[in-house]
């Protein structure tokens, strides 16, 4: 995306009120921006269509969507798919997607925008860019981040240390032989692994020649490579494996339902995935799109949805149940060490790196 210029006194909104004003009639810095036409009042009856993720639906209507259309006056539809099924409908749409704004996570934004199926905007249209931390403005993506994932290992603890739990070398343990599990690559945590391994055992994390020649020798003692998080909660619950790879999202309801888990950032090779908001080629409803981006990137939103999710703006911090698994600099992933991938290395070499992690690593 284009990345906005900081301004002195960058926009923190106090409430939605403030958001829309903020639409309607430009940012504090005296831009003149009235991209709007409005705010709430050109909202009002409209409708908002958003394309989303399909878990996590009732807190996102709750949290996000009432607020918003009870400010404005607009309907927001929510329409639910996977990350690849909603690219795919975007791809067959051919420029008349009937969708305002796609909730994606960054590798499939970065593929979609490859193909150019989604356009610019900037602090003019959505003023809250401005209050972003700066891993989540990246001039690669036409849209920025409003959430991020962490992947760390999430482990049994009463039968690892999380010193141990954060050394890749475990997965290749004998004495754990049938008891870890590994993400296949298509999973949000499956790249972040493979960069992971690829810095820890050779020259950087696009060295998937080293990572995944150290997984496939790793691959006879795995258990399973999982493809969905639902997997990995079964599995280590149950009891069948002591240690895997995942993103810290679903992690605090597994410790808060009294489960001997904790989970941990690896010691070297830290990653982070994130998920971004994006507007359409041909998006019915610009307007609303970026009044409802704003809206999604204000202080109070991102501040409700911290029980579910890592928000990116700096003065709104994750909940305890997060900033007790992520340790010293808890409120900058940066600062921990961890690093977003380059979504041009992924738009390149996906097609490729999937086959060759079926040859090379889960087909071992």
């Amino acid at each position: 995306m284009t990345r906005p210029t900081p301004r002195a006194g960058a926009i923190a909104a106090g409430t939605i009120t403030a958001v829309l004003a903020l639409n309607a009639c430009g940012s504090d810095s005296g831009s003149g921006s009235d991209s709007s036409d409005g705010g709430s009042e050109g909202l009002a009856g409209s409708t908002i269509v958003v394309s989303a993720f399909p878990f996590g639906v009732e807190e996102f209507e709750a949290n996000v969507v009432e607020p918003f259309e009870e400010a404005t006056g607009a309907n927001v539809e929510i329409e639910n798919g996977s990350n690849a099924d909603r690219l795919t409908q975007l791809q067959l749409a051919a420029g008349d997607p009937g969708i305002d704004v796609m909730l994606i996570s960054d590798t499939f934004a970065a593929l979609g925008q490859s193909q150019d199926l989604f356009q610019e905007f900037d602090a003019e249209d959505v003023p809250n860019l401005d209050a972003l931390s700066d891993f989540a403005l990246d001039d690669a993506y036409a849209g920025p981040a409003y959430t991020y994932q962490l992947n760390g290992i999430l482990y049994r603890t009463d039968e690892l240390s999380a010193e141990q739990a954060a050394d890749w070398s475990l997965f290749g343990n004998p004495d754990y032989a049938g008891r870890l599990a590994l993400p296949d690559i298509s999973a949000t945590a499956g790249q972040l692994t493979v960069s992971g391994i690829g810095e820890a055992n050779g020259d950087g994390p696009y060295d998937v020649d080293s990572a995944f020649s150290t997984m496939g020798e790793w691959a006879p003692d795995i258990l399973q490579f999982y493809t969905a998080t639902t997997e990995v909660t079964n599995l280590i619950t149950q009891g069948e494996i002591a240690a895997v790879p995942t993103i810290i999202g679903f992690v605090p309801p597994l410790i808060e339902s009294g489960q001997p888990v904790s989970w941990t950032p690896p010691a070297e090779g830290r990653y982070m995935a994130t998920n971004r908001l994006m507007i359409p080629e041909g998006a019915p409803n610009t307007e609303g799109a970026h009044a409802f981006i704003d809206y999604m990137l204000s202080q109070e939103a991102q501040q409700a949805t911290t029980a579910t999710d890592l928000p990116v703006r700096p003065d709104v911090e994750p909940a305890p149940a997060f900033t007790d698994l992520m340790g010293e600099g808890a409120a900058d992933p940066v600062a921990m060490g961890y690093q977003t991938l380059d979504p041009e290395q992924m738009v390149d070499n996906r097609t490729e790196w999937v086959e060759r992690f079926a040859r090379e690593v889960s087909g071992q």
